[in-house]
Parts: C-alpha cells; sequence; structure tokens
C-alpha cells in the first residue's frame, strides 16, 4: 500500500520499520481556531516573565513594550518559513532536517534543540509545582514541594503521551481562561503598585541601541527553540490553511500573550525586588481566593507550554536517535528534565541569568533555521521528494557537512555579539551553506538527491 503526499506516492517499504509519529501526518487535526489557541496556551511561558524582570533599569516601559512586539513579529514570520514543509508534506522536524543535515547529521541540530527545551521544561515545572504547592498550603496546610514537583511533572508527561489530540483540546479549553487572568494580573500590578513602579522607572533613560535590540533577541530567543521545530505543529493544521493566515494566527496568539506576561514580570519585579512569580502572586494579591485563583493560573500555564514546547520536540528527537517510541520518549524527556536542578534556576537573583542563557542558545537556534530556510526556500524551491526523506540508504544518508560547517561558523560569528545573538548569524550562515553545496563534493549527493536548482 502507498500514500499520496503533495502528488507523491510514499513507498510503504521504507517506512515500515519507522514509529508512526514520525511518518508523514494522516490526519490533519487543528482547524484555525484550534491551532491559534494552541499557540496561544503554549507562549504562556514564565520565561518571558523573567525576560521582562531582566529589562528593569535598562529601558523605559514603551521601549521594553516594542521590544517585545519586534520579537513576537519576527517570531511569526520565523514559524511560517519553517513551518511551510511540515504543513506541505506533513513531516516532523527531525525528518525536515534530513534534506541539509543528512540522516546521520540530524542528530546535532536535533539536540540543539532538545537539550534547550528539557531545561525550560525543568524549570517550569517547579515553578508551576511551586504555585500548587502554595494554594496547598494556604487552603489545607500541606507543604511538600519536592512530592508536588515530582507529581506535576507525572501529569504532564502523561498528557503529552495521548499526543495531539489531547493537547489540542488542553489549549482549547485554557485560552480564554488564560487571557482573562492575564489582564486581571496585570491591572492588580498596575493599581496596587502604582507608585513603586513610578519611582523604579522614573530614573531610567532607555536605549534604543543595542541594549534595545538585545531585548528583542531575548523574547525571540524564548521562542527560538519552538521556530526550528515549527513542523512538528503545522503538520497538524488542516491543508486549506495558507502562509498568510497561518502567519496571521501566530502573531494574534503570540503577541498579546507575550505583552502581558513580559508587562507584568517588568513591573512586578520592579516593583516588589523579586522575580519568582510564585512568591510575588502567593503575597501580594490581598484576597486568598483571588491568590489561589491566580497561583492556579501559574500552575496551568506551565502544562499547557511544556506539553506543546518543551516535550514534544526533543520526545520526537530521542525517538529518531535512539528509536525509540512516543510514550518511552516523553518519559525519557521528564527524567531528564529532573536532572536539570530547576530548584537552581528559581532564585532571586536567576532572571539575568536566564537571560543570558536564552542569547547563548539561540546563537546555536539562529544558524540552524537560516540552514533550513536557504535549503528549502533557495536550493530546492519548496520541492522535496518524500521517498528520499525516509530512504537511510538514499542520496541523504550520512552527514551533510556543509550544514555542519555554515552552522559551526555562524554560531562563532553570534557569540561574537551575543547579545544580538540571533539576528547575527542568519546573514553569514546562510551564505556559507549556500556556496558550500554549491561546491563541495561532499553535497554531491544533498544536491542530486531531491529537487536542486542550479544557476
Amino acid at each position: 500500500m502507498s500514500n499520496i503526499i503533495d502528488n507523491q506516492i510514499l513507498n510503504q517499504e521504507l517506512v515500515k520499520n519507522v514509529d508512526p509519529d514520525l511518518q508523514p501526518t494522516k490526519q490533519r487535526i487543528m482547524d484555525p481556531l484550534s491551532y491559534a489557541a494552541s499557540f496561544m496556551g503554549g507562549c504562556v511561558s514564565i520565561g518571558t516573565f523573567s525576560m521582562g524582570a531582566s529589562l528593569i533599569g535598562i529601558l523605559t516601559v514603551p521601549q521594553a513594550i516594542l521590544a517585545m512586539v519586534i520579537g513576537c513579529l519576527v517570531i511569526a514570520v520565523a514559524l511560517v518559513l519553517i513551518g511551510n514543509c511540515g504543513h506541505k508534506y506533513g513531516i516532523p522536524y527531525t525528518v525536515q532536517l534530513r534534506s541539509s543535515f543528512g540522516t546521520t547529521g540530524v542528530k546535532l541540530p536535533g539536540f540543539l534543540r532538545g537539550i534547550p527545551a528539557i531545561i525550560w521544561f525543568g524549570y517550569q515545572s517547579w515553578v508551576g509545582a511551586g504555585a500548587i504547592n502554595s494554594c496547598l498550603k494556604i487552603l489545607f496546610g500541606f507543604d511538600n514541594l519536592p512530592v508536588i514537583y515530582a507529581l506535576f511533572t507525572i501529569l504532564q508527561v502523561a498528557l503529552a503521551i495521548k499526543g495531539f489530540s489531547s493537547i489540542k483540546w488542553l489549549e482549547n479549553i485554557s485560552c480564554v481562561f488564560i487571557i482573562g487572568i492575564l489582564i486581571y494580573m496585570l491591572y492588580v500590578v498596575k493599581t496596587q503598585f502604582a507608585v513603586e513602579i513610578g519611582a523604579v522607572f522614573a530614573d531610567v533613560k532607555g536605549s534604543w541601541g543595542l541594549p534595545f535590540w538585545a531585548a528583542t533577541t531575548s523574547f525571540l530567543g524564548i521562542y527560538s527553540t519552538m521556530i526550528i521545530n515549527a513542523s512538528d505543529y503545522s503538520r497538524n493544521v488542516k491543508e486549506k490553511v495558507g502562509p498568510t493566515m497561518t502567519g496571521s494566527l501566530y502573531t494574534v496568539a503570540i503577541l498579546p500573550v507575550t505583552l502581558f506576561m513580559g508587562l507584568i514580570g517588568l513591573l512586578v519585579t520592579a516593583a516588589t525586588g523579586n522575580s519568582d512569580p510564585v512568591v510575588v502572586f502567593s503575597t501580594t494579591m490581598g484576597s486568598k481566593v483571588l491568590t489561589v485563583v491566580t497561583l492556579l493560573f501559574i500552575a496551568f500555564a506551565q502544562v499547557t507550554t511544556n506539553v506543546l514546547n518543551n516535550i514534544v520536540p526533543p520526545a520526537y528527537v530521542l525517538m529518531e536517535s535512539f528509536h525509540l517510541k512516543w510514550s518511552h520518549s516523553t518519559i525519557a524527556v521528564g527524567l531528564l528534565s529532573v536532572c536539570c536542578f530547576p530548584w537552581k534556576l528559581v532564585t532571586s537573583d536567576s532572571a539575568a541569568g536566564l537571560s543570558l542563557f536564552t542569547k547563548v542558545y539561540s546563537a546555536f537556534l539562529g544558524p540552524i533555521f537560516a540552514v533550513m530556510v536557504v535549503d528549502y526556500y533557495i536550493l530546492r524551491k519548496k520541492k522535496l521528494d518524500i521517498n528520499h526523506m525516509y530512504d537511510k540508504q538514499g542520496p541523504f544518508k550520512g552527514i551533510n557537512w556543509a550544514a555542519v560547517i555554515a552552522i559551526i561558523a555562524g554560531s562563532l560569528c553570534s557569540l561574537v555579539v551575543v547579545d544580538l545573538s540571533w539576528y547575527v548569524s542568519l546573514i553569514p550562515t546562510g551564505i556559507i551553506y549556500y556556496l558550500l553545496m554549491k561546491y563541495m563534493k561532499s553535497a554531491k549527493s544533498f544536491r542530486t538527491g531531491t529537487v536542486f536548482t542550479e544557476k
């Protein structure tokens, strides 16, 4: 039997030993509304709270808002560019990489994507568990954060094991609740801490130079992991949803959530001097009921973000690299997240460190993005032979050293100006990859393995 994909017939012999989750999507379950809801829920990141907190004393409030807007618009465009391949061919990120990195070479960009996701999963699980623990302490006097953290991590892994069908409904239900609570939280912060906030920002001059663009990199960097595996999400969107509509959905979903979370982090940390959202909102809401509702929101937000952004991508990477089943991969992600010692990351002085961490790993993810875009749009003109993509002994066998060299060179350029890491890497990486693919003998099979436009 064969499947028709983009007018191509997929040879079932090539995928008979491939896990169904890594094969082209057979059923598209995401309509535009569900897709927007999934990103709205998936982008409620406590990391955004921390990025906002890191701007205190650097930018004015209007400058911080503009930096968030620019970062979100860049994210939306980048998601469309990378996600087109997954939407068109129904393939996940780890398979998409084969045309540019090779069937063996995909391990490098796979792990560069997976490691930050696992760290964020651990960090956000600890924050969510802290919120639940605070609720239980307020309501019942129960206080055992390590146990709550373990149970909370298990819950998220269990939800992810059921795949995108459970993720779809989780995000659909959560999106309205999330926006409502975010609006309320921002209102409380503005009214309760108006005097303190005014005092903190009274002497802030701000900057339109490097610090401003570094701030856009910080907010962009939070989602730079999500950008390069956009196909893991877009492959589930119904076929008739085009790039323009998809880009609009990304913007509508990501921008308001990022603005609310970033501003809350910026303002509440400026007022209280504490960047831990659980501590802040468990002591400042002024009402037991409102405190419990807000803390439950923080916990729920971690679930929606982690399941979509921090479990699915590294799980696919582990499946590809170690031939694991989906369920085993998601469990492995949960266990690895504990090994990152997330309780060390959620400290009063962690905001600046997390910002630096985001910029550093963006230095590696920007070059991967550039290679993928040049390979798919410029070299292959969006035309792939789906059978070559799944043929482990075919033209994409091994490692494409042109891609490896290009991302190393691009990453080195990024690290020279780490504050602008993602932006700085794009053009050098793209040019180097294009030239190497044209002239390297070792890239010959990758040029001839699928449609490659020679000039």
